[in-house]
Order: C-alpha cells, then sequence, then structure tokens
C-alpha cells in the first residue's frame, strides 16, 4: 500500500496540512482583485459555481468568506488519493461532493460522474460548489465541460478564482501545486459570468477557460510568482 492510502496516514497528514494552511493564510499580506463580483455573488445568495484551476486548491479556502457567504462544498475525485485531499479541504471548510471521471474502469466512471453531477446540482439548490475544471489529473489548465454542463443545467453564476502566494512551496505534481508559505505575499483575483442562453458547450468551455487563466495570471503577477 502507498503511505498516503493508508487511512491513518491520510488522518494525521491532514490535520497536520490544515492547521499549517489555517497558519498560513492569517500571516499571508493579501491582495485581492475584482472583490465587487464575489461581493455581489454572496450577497445574492442562492447557487454559485466556483472554478480555480487543481495547481490552486492549496489556496482556495482563502478565497471564500465564510462569514457571510454562501455554505460551499467541493467537488473531490472518488479515487484513494481524492481521500485524502477530501480530508484535508474539508477541515478547511469545504466538505466534499465525490465524483471524478478519472477512474480507469469506465462503468464506475460513469457512475461517479452521475452521481457526483446529481450531487452537485443538488448543492448548487442552496449554496457554492467549487470545481477544478482540469482535475483530477489533467492536463493542466484545460478545462473539460463538466462545469459549463453544471452551470447550464443549474443556471448558477460562474465566479472565477486565481488564487496565488509568493514565495511558495511547489511540489512536482502534474500541476505543480501551489502551497502556502507564512508571511508570503498573497492575491486573490475574481471574475464572474453567466452561462450564454442557447450556448454549445464547447463554444463556451474555451472562452471560460481563458477567463480562468487570466484571473490566475493576474494573481500571479501581483505576487511575483513565476508562471510554470
Amino acid at each position: 500500500m502507498r503511505p498516503l492510502r493508508n487511512p491513518v496516514i491520510q488522518i494525521v497528514l491532514s490535520v497536520v496540512l490544515a492547521g499549517w494552511m489555517k497558519f498560513c493564510f492569517a500571516t499571508i499580506r493579501w491582495t485581492r482583485e475584482g472583490q465587487e463580483h464575489a461581493d455581489k455573488v454572496w450577497s445574492d445568495g442562492g447557487g454559485v459555481v466556483c472554478a480555480f484551476w487543481h495547481s490552486r486548491i492549496g489556496l482556495a479556502p482563502a478565497s471564500w468568506d465564510f462569514t457571510r457567504a454562501q455554505p460551499i462544498k467541493a467537488m473531490i475525485s472518488l479515487s484513494q488519493d481524492g481521500e485524502f485531499i477530501a480530508r484535508a479541504v474539508a477541515l478547511q471548510g469545504f466538505p466534499a461532493v465525490r465524483g471524478s471521471s478519472a477512474n480507469k474502469d469506465k462503468a464506475e466512471a460513469a457512475k461517479g460522474g452521475s452521481r457526483a453531477l446529481r450531487d452537485g446540482l443538488r448543492q448548487l439548490r442552496i449554496g457554492a460548489l467549487a470545481i477544478t475544471p482540469d482535475g483530477p489529473r489533467g492536463p493542466a489548465r484545460v478545462m473539460a465541460e463538466g462545469l459549463p454542463l453544471m452551470a447550464r443545467m443549474s443556471g448558477a453564476p460562474v465566479l472565477f478564482i486565481g488564487a496565488s502566494c509568493s514565495p511558495a512551496i511547489r511540489l512536482n505534481s502534474w500541476d505543480r501545486a501551489v502551497l502556502p508559505l507564512p508571511f508570503s505575499k498573497g492575491a486573490i483575483v475574481y471574475d464572474v459570468a453567466l452561462y450564454p442562453e442557447g450556448a454549445d458547450l464547447a463554444d463556451v468551455t474555451g472562452p471560460w477557460s481563458d477567463r480562468l487563466t487570466a484571473v490566475e495570471a493576474r494573481a500571479d503577477a501581483i505576487t511575483g510568482l513565476a508562471r510554470l
């Protein structure tokens, strides 16, 4: 068994990581742009799809004002590795809606994806759903059609979130994930969109991918984090 798939190790590391992230978030000097978009989404209430690239999962909780925003859940994969991520994210206030199309068995993947879509739409009736549209295995910054489909079916606005901090830890993972360091410079950048009426998914995916990359690139420009 791979160490990170051991349930006891998952629990211990998740608690340690969550505590580290909370400490970092409290000491980072944050700059925020497009805050008016988030403020309107939070004041309007109801469903909202929150999108950020997979590499910024470790910074995502800093983007959400838990004191006044909608309750939020995160779309996390059904894989054993996803279980570890789900624990860490849940401790940051993002309980998981489980599901992924990355399972090697197509029947199980379809089952998990269908359940995730159903549960995600149920969550969007009452609050926010966080999605990494290039997850769980990439390619990095390439949006799958799941996020536009969720927006079209729910009618909920999409809040694009770019998060960055520097200096930071860069993991040697497929997405070069970013983890925070204390007393660093941080940035959160927001943008918002509604699904265009009558548009095909393929016509929305590219422009939305560009907009999500743009807010992330802007956040990196503010902090000075190198783009990889």
